[in-house]
């Protein structure tokens, strides 16, 4: 089965380059009409530049449709604005692809709280708002598929990236619960854990890795999840060709006796707690009670 985006609308963020870039090139490629979003600006998110319409350039060249648009992320006026534009000349968003970032990496030590402040507002803040601005469109026409861009630094942590890895989690947790939200509209909500070597992650990758982590090897894995058969609610690393889906478990626990409710019988009984034999992945935070009732049920 060939996956089309015939008649779709997408808006990929941050698609001036590297993975946006890529992604916006092969929804194209596959029908979509697409707003290329870019700032324009650096990787530590200053100044500008006109990324966005060299790809709608790139897009337009091979018979594609596309339209730049400038909009800060962090700005909700300026969003909402691209997220109308978009619907007056195509008539509807059907895809959003959250992928605009910057980084400030330092030791925790080291960081300033606006170092903190700004990658949190671009990464976190910048996809809930633009998931907003498109939210009431895509439940309106009963149909909508949103990506959230997570990062292995977010699930499993990174020295030097206390900024980024906490914007990335939260990512997780706001995607966890608008596929919740969305799922009575068919409203789908996904996460994307890319490992690909960009103008973000140039600095992390020895010559010769490159072109194996090449950002066109994270793109199936992405347009699979803003299809429109995707799941939803799933969260997916994907890179060099591997795709891998990541879950967040849970154990049944131990539970503490009427009189020993101390940290010491935590401490006594911790290699049960821990253990993962029975572990679960809860499909709502809802669970994490029920699982607990059981417990106490059990012992």
């Amino acid at each position: 089965m060939t996956i089309s985006f015939d008649g779709r609308v997408a808006i990929v963020t941050g698609a001036g380059g590297g993975l946006g870039r890529a992604y916006a090139l092969e929804l194209a490629r596959r029908g979509a009409r697409v707003v290329v979003n870019d700032l324009g600006g650096a990787r530590d998110g200053s100044g500008r530049s006109d990324a966005a319409r060299r790809v709608v350039e790139e897009i337009e060249a091979a018979g594609g449709e596309a339209m730049a648009n400038g909009a800060s992320v962090t700005d909700a006026e300026q969003v909402e604005a691209m997220v109308a534009a978009a619907r007056e000349r195509w008539g509807g968003i059907h895809i959003l692809i959250n992928n605009a970032g910057i980084l400030r990496d330092k030791s925790f030590a080291k960081m300033t709280a606006d170092d903190f402040r700004t990658v949190v507002e671009v990464h976190l803040i910048g996809s809930a708002l633009c998931t907003k601005a498109v939210w009431e469109t895509m439940r309106g026409q009963g149909y909508g598929r949103i990506l959230m861009t997570s990062s292995s630094t977010g699930l499993y942590g990174n020295f030097g990236q206390a900024n980024y890895g906490a914007a990335k989690m939260g990512l997780v947790g706001l995607a966890r619960t608008l596929q919740l939200e969305g799922a009575k509209y068919d409203v789908r909500v996904n996460v994307i854990a890319p490992t690909a070597a960009t103008r973000m992650t140039e600095d992390l990758f020895p010559p010769e890795m490159l072109g194996l982590f090449d950002p066109e090897n994270v793109v199936p894995a992405a347009l699979f999840l803003v299809s429109q058969d995707a799941p939803s609610g799933a969260i997916v690393g994907a890179g060099a060709g591997v795709v891998q889906a990541a879950y967040i478990t849970l154990t049944p626990g131990y539970a503490l006796p009427e009189g020993r409710r101390t940290p010491e019988e935590v401490a006594a009984n911790w290699d049960r707690i821990a253990d993962r034999t029975l572990e679960i992945v809860p499909r709502s935070g809802a669970e994490q009670a029920m699982t607990i009732v059981r417990t106490l049920q059990a012992g």
